[in-house]
Parts: C-alpha cells; structure tokens; sequence
C-alpha cells in the first residue's frame, strides 16, 4: 500500500460548516469532497496506508468512531458516510436504481479517494458498507489492496438462497426493496422504532449504545431525500447488483487482493450456508485469498469489540 498523510484536502474538499450538521468522531477532519456525483462526508485521521472505512445500515460512518481512533496508530484512516447516507449527498434517481448501486457507489468512494491523494487503499466494509467494499475491489483491482468484510457474505449468494429466516431475520432486505413510497414513508414514521429494533435486536445489546449515537442514527433517518435514496439501494441490491455478481460470477472473475471475513458467532451467518461450508465456503469461491472466522458480540460487534476488531485489521493489513 502507499503510505498517505493527509495533511491538507484540495480544492474539490468544504468545510463541515457548508454541510448538514452532524455528530462527528472527536479528532478526525471532517470535510464534504465533491464529486462527479455529489458530495460525500468523510472524516479523516492518522497517517500510514491508506484504509477506508464504510458503514451499514440503519448507521452512519460513526459507527467507527472507536475502531478509527485505533486504526489511526498506524493508518490513514478515512471514515466516509455512503452516498445517500448519513450527511453525504444524494444522488439522482435512475429507473433501474443503478445511481445507487454497489458498482456506482464503489465509483464515487474511488473518486474520493482519488480526490484525498490515496490511490492504493483497503478497504472495510460493515453489512452494506461490505456490500460496497467487495465490488470495489471487484471493480478497481489495482487500487484496492486488502478487503475486510464484515457480517456479509456476498449479495447474489444472499438471494438465490433466500427463505423465511431472511423474510423474518433480515426484514430490510424485502420491506426496504418495496417500491416506493411504501418503505420510505414506514421509515420516516417510526425512524426510532427502526433504529432501535436494529440496535437492540440484531444480537448486540441496546445498552452499549450511548444516547446521543442512537440520536445521530435515528437523525440520519429523517431526512426524506436520504431515506428515498437508502431505500433505492435495498432496491438496488434486489436487482442490479445481483445482476452485477451474476456477470463476474459467469465470466469467473474473482477478487484478487487478499479478503478477511469477519462474522457474529451468534448472529444468523454463523447458522446458515451450512450447505456451502458455511460463510468462508462462500467467500473462497468469490476471493482468491480469503481468510475469516466468527468473532464475539452481535451484528455490531465493531461496536461491541472495538479493541478486538481494530486488532483483527491491523494484523491482516500488515501481513
């Protein structure tokens, strides 16, 4: 990887003043970097190899406010909020849902990259942000250089398995993929009630979130354009992101870079897939060089673990 130190953003780079408040991680440079698309929030730190941090949902790149603070030891950590998340912008709709896509996600986070000086970079991906972090370095081999998914395994192996435990266990899955407004106006309804049936029941305890984080997820769940746009990429992953994997699936085309899956040994990954050896039987036949295990804690165990996940990272990334 190429050692980074962001020091200074160029010229594409505002100020947090000119976007949306919202609560950012104590110690990291907070900055919107304009892009082709529209805007994207990332918040920065540390210096070393370049590492880019993702987020899932309901959160937002805050998610990684204690794993970042480890990471930053020996990193460049960037922590971005997907686009149509958190305080990024949203992107114009498409009918076919490409704009939020995996594929044109993992497009506007390269430019970001691009944008901040890093053009070799890992890559960490949390539930959706997972989903966005294995099509980058599908998409972009010569520029991601280590992937870390974490709770996922990859979206067309999702759905061509789909069964009840999905239906009920993974309700976002099918209700966030619904043709709009139904999803949209559900969420915008009830944000709290989303955010903490997620935070309290997805197998992490409800009580190790502090107030004001639960209060910054259920924030980003208000605003209509970012609800539509989040519900768009539910969308997206039920149709043209399926079809993306399906085409590199077809034409064997694998990650080439060095993969760690990481996943909650009490969550349902742990339980399912047993008939493909499981989550890692999976993965092996996406990555050529993967590697992972089941880990303590519930779908938010970075949240959970900080210490322990930080620790997981750095030892990949350093092999």
């Amino acid at each position: 990887m190429v050692s980074h130190i962001i020091a200074s953003f160029p010229p594409h780079a505002v100020h947090l003043a000119e976007v949306q408040m919202t609560r950012t991680i104590d110690g990291m440079d907070a900055r919107l970097i304009e892009t082709d698309r529209g805007g994207v929030f990332v918040q920065t730190a540390g210096s070393g190899p370049a590492v880019l941090l993702l987020h899932g949902f309901p959160e937002t790149g805050l998610m990684w406010r204690d794993v970042a603070r480890l990471l930053q030891e020996d990193f460049t950590v960037v922590v971005a909020d997907l686009p149509g998340y958190g305080a990024s912008q949203c992107p114009a709709d498409e009918d076919d849902h490409a704009s939020m896509s995996k594929r044109s996600m993992a497009l506007t986070l390269a430019e970001v990259m691009s944008r901040l000086g890093c053009e070799r970079f890992a890559v960490v991906g949390h539930d959706r942000g997972g989903r966005v972090a294995y099509r980058m370095a599908l998409d972009y081999p010569d520029r991601v250089t280590h992937i870390v998914a974490l709770d996922i395994v990859p979206t067309a192996e999702v759905w061509e398995r789909a069964d009840a435990r999905l239906a009920l266990a993974f309700w976002p899955f099918c209700l966030l993929a619904q043709p709009a407004p139904l999803p949209e106006r559900m969420i915008l309804g009830a944000a709290d009630a989303v955010v903490d049936n997620a935070l309290g029941g997805w197998g992490s305890p409800a009580d190790m979130f502090p107030p004001d984080v639960r209060d910054a997820y259920i924030a980003a769940l208000s605003d209509p354009a970012h609800v539509h746009a989040i519900c768009e990429e539910y969308r997206a992953a039920a149709s043209i992101d399926r079809d993306h994997d399906a085409v590199d699936r077809r034409a064997g085309k694998t990650i080439a870079c060095p993969l760690l899956a990481l996943w909650s040994g009490q969550g349902a990954l742990a339980e399912w897939y047993s008939d493909a050896g499981g989550p890692m039987g999976l993965w092996r036949q996406w990555a050529e060089l993967a590697a992972g295990e089941a880990t303590d804690g519930g779908h938010f165990f970075p949240e959970e673990y900080p210490a322990e996940t930080a620790q997981r990272i750095k030892a990949f990334l350093s092999d």
